[in-house]
C-alpha cells in the first residue's frame, strides 16, 4: 500500500471540503445571530469585543468579522464563508496530524474525513457564526500537539493556543482540563511551574468572566446538574451515532437520541473486551477523558431549550472528541489490509449518508436567507418613513432570527458598507415565501393604514378615477390595482366586507386589514417608497363597492 496515499487523499478530502462548502453556501447571506455584531458590534471597542454572547466569550469572532466588514463590505457574506471554510479544513488537518502520531495514517484520513464532511453537526459547517465554536476547536487540538513535544517551548506554545482557544467561546474550557491533566501527569518528571499553561489562560478568562461575563445569562440549576449524568450519556451516543452516519437530517425536527444509545453500548462493549485483553488505558488517554467530561458535563449543566444533546452544534466537539478517545485507546494497534478496507468501507458509508444531512442543512440555511434578503428589502424599500426603531421580530419577520435587526441600525450600515438585502427586481423573483413576507414587513414598516367612516356611502357619488366592483356571493373576489397615495373604498349598504393586500407575493394576499362594515366609507393610505410596484387590493364583499384612487 502506497505509504504517501493517505497524505494524497487527505489533500484532496480538504480541497474538496472546502469547495464543497463554498458551493452549498454560494447564496446565502448574514444569518441569525451574526446580526447581533453587525448591528451592536461595529465599533471595536473593549466592550464591543468582551461582552458575552449568551453565556459566551467572542472576542476573536467579532474582532474577524469587523475586519471582514471593514475589508469586503456588507453586500456580500463570501469572505466570512470562506473563512470558516479554511478555519475547518485546518482543524481537520490538524486532527490527522495528532492521530496519526498514535494510531497510523490511515486511522488519520478516516478521523479527519468524518470531520471534514459530519452533516449532522451542519450548523458548524455552514453557520460563519460557529467559527466561535470551530476556533476553539483548532486552537484546542494546536495545544495538545504543543504539549506533546513535551519540552519548554511547547509549553509556550499551548499556553498561547490556550489562550487564544478562549478567544473564540468558552470551549476552551474542556481543553484547559485537557492541559491541567497532562500538567498533573507529568508533574514528578517536569515540575509543576508547567502549571502557567493552564493558569494564564484560564487567569485572563477568570478577568473576563468578573469584568463581563458574569452579566451573561446562565441556565444553570440544581435540576440541570442531577440531570447531568443522562445528558453527557446522551450526548456521547449521539456523537458516536453522528460520525458514523447515523444521524439526523436537520429537516426531520429533533430527535430522541434512544436511537443512539445501542450503537454506543456496542463501542463500549468492543472496548471493554480489548481491556479484557491488553488492560490499562494509555497515560495520554486521560487528558482528552477529561476535557470530553468537561464539555458534556458543562453543557449538561446549562442546557435549556434548544440546547439539547441532539443539538447540531454539539455534534462537531462531540464528533472531534470521540475519535480523539478512539485514537488512544487504539493506539499502537497495528490493523492489516482487510482491517483497513473494513473502516475504509464504513467511513465511505457514513460520509455518503453525511453528506445528505449537509446538504439539508444548506437547504435549512436557505430558508433563513431568502426570509433575511427579503425582509431586508422591505426596511430599504420603505426608508423614507420607517420607523428607525423598527424591528423585525418574529411575529413581523416569519423568522425568529432576525430580532437583533432594528432599521435604524441596519440602514446606517448600509450606507457605511453596502446592502445583502434583495433588489426589488430581485425579491419579484423570490421564493414565494420570501416575497409574501416582504409584503408583511412592508405593510408594517410604511407603514400602511386605514380609516373607517360609517354610514359615509353615497349610492349616487360616481367620482372620478373610479372603479366600482358588482355585487356578489361573500367568495367572490375582486382585485385593484394601486397607487402610492390615499384610496377611498366605498361599501353598500350589507354584511361586513374583508379587505387584503399584496405587492410581491402571488396568489394571495398577506396583508389584511381591519375590513369595515356595511355603509361605510374606508380610506387607505400608502406611503409613498423605492419601490415601482404596484400594491393590489383584494375585496371580498357580498354588495356593491367602489374603489376610488
Amino acid at each position: 500500500m502506497n505509504r504517501n496515499a493517505p497524505v494524497v487523499l487527505l489533500g484532496a478530502a480538504l480541497a474538496g471540503s472546502v469547495a464543497l462548502k463554498l458551493y452549498l453556501t454560494r447564496d446565502l447571506t448574514f444569518l441569525q445571530d451574526t446580526w447581533a455584531i453587525l448591528m451592536d458590534r461595529r465599533e471595536l471597542t473593549v466592550d464591543a469585543l468582551l461582552e458575552p454572547h449568551n453565556e459566551h466569550i467572542i472576542a476573536i469572532p467579532v474582532a474577524a468579522e469587523q475586519l471582514l466588514l471593514r475589508i469586503f463590505g456588507m453586500t456580500s457574506a463570501t469572505p466570512e464563508y470562506v473563512l470558516l471554510a479554511i478555519v475547518l479544513a485546518v482543524t481537520a488537518l490538524l486532527l490527522f496530524v495528532y492521530v496519526r502520531r498514535l494510531a497510523g495514517p490511515w486511522l488519520a484520513l478516516f478521523a479527519a474525513v468524518l470531520v471534514l464532511f459530519l452533516g449532522p453537526a451542519w450548523e458548524v459547517l455552514l453557520w460563519p457564526f460557529e467559527l466561535s465554536l470551530a476556533g476553539s476547536v483548532l486552537f484546542g487540538i494546536a495545544m495538545l500537539l504543543a504539549l506533546d513535544r513535551d519540552d519548554r517551548r511547547g509549553d509556550v506554545a499551548a499556553c498561547a493556543f490556550l489562550c487564544l482557544s478562549f478567544g473564540f467561546s468558552t470551549l476552551g474550557l474542556p481543553f484547559a482540563a485537557a492541559a491541567a491533566i497532562d500538567v498533573l501527569q507529568k508533574r514528578r518528571r517536569r515540575g509543576l511551574s508547567r502549571a502557567v499553561v493552564v493558569a494564564v489562560p484560564v487567569a485572563l478568562f477568570a478577568l473576563w468572566y468578573l469584568g463581563w461575563g458574569s452579566e451573561a445569562e446562565s441556565h444553570l440549576s440544581l435540576r440541570n446538574v442531577l440531570l447531568s449524568p443522562r445528558f453527557v450519556a446522551d450526548s456521547a451516543a449521539v456523537a458516536v451515532a453522528s460520525l458514523f452516519g447515523f444521524g439526523e437530517s436537520p429537516l426531520a425536527g429533533p430527535a430522541d437520541p434512544v436511537w443512539a444509545r445501542p450503537l454506543l453500548v456496542a463501542l463500549i462493549a468492543v472496548f471493554a473486551y480489548r481491556q479484557i485483553q491488553r488492560p490499562g488505558f494509555p497515560p495520554s488517554f486521560w487528558p482528552i477523558a477529561a476535557a470530553a467530561g468537561a464539555n458534556w458535563f458543562l453543557t449538561a449543566f446549562n442546557q435549556s431549550a434548544g440546547r439539547a444533546p441532539v443539538s447540531s452544534r454539539y455534534q462537531y466537539i462531540g464528533g472531534v472528541l470521540i475519535l480523539l478517545l478512539l485514537a488512544h485507546l487504539l493506539r499502537d494497534v497495528r490493523f492489516g489490509r482487510q482491517a483497513l478496507a473494513v473502516g475504509a468501507v464504513v467511513t465511505g458509508i457514513a460520509l455518503s449518508v453525511n453528506l445528505i444531512f449537509l446538504r439539508d442543512g444548506r437547504d435549512a440555511l436557505m430558508v433563513q436567507s431568502v426570509y433575511t434578503q427579503a425582509d431586508l428589502a422591505a426596511i430599504e424599500i420603505a426608508k423614507r418613513t420607517i420607523d428607525p426603531e423598527f424591528s423585525l421580530g418574529a411575529e413581523v419577520a416569519g423568522t425568529p432570527t432576525l430580532v437583533n435587526v432594528q432599521a435604524g441600525k441596519y440602514l446606517e450600515a448600509v450606507d457605511e458598507y453596502g446592502s445583502p438585502a434583495y433588489t426589488p427586481a430581485e425579491l419579484g423573483g423570490a421564493p414565494d415565501y420570501g416575497r409574501r413576507q416582504a409584503d408583511i414587513v412592508l405593510s408594517q414598516a410604511l407603514p400602511l393604514s386605514t380609516v373607517t367612516h360609517l354610514g359615509a356611502y353615497d349610492p349616487n357619488d360616481s367620482g372620478e378615477n373610479c372603479v366600482a366592483l358588482p355585487a356578489g356571493k361573500p367568495s367572490s373576489t375582486s382585485e385593484v390595482r394601486l397607487a402610492p397615495g390615499q384610496t377611498r373604498i366605498e361599501l353598500a349598504p350589507g354584511p361586513p366586507a374583508e379587505f387584503s393586500l399584496r405587492r410581491f407575493a402571488s396568489g394571495e394576499y398577506p396583508v389584511p386589514t381591519e375590513g369595515a362594515p356595511g355603509d361605510s366609507v374606508t380610506l387607505l393610505r400608502i406611503p409613498r417608497d423605492k419601490a415601482t410596484q404596484p400594491w393590489f387590493l383584494h375585496v371580498e364583499a357580498s354588495q356593491r363597492s367602489r374603489i376610488c384612487r
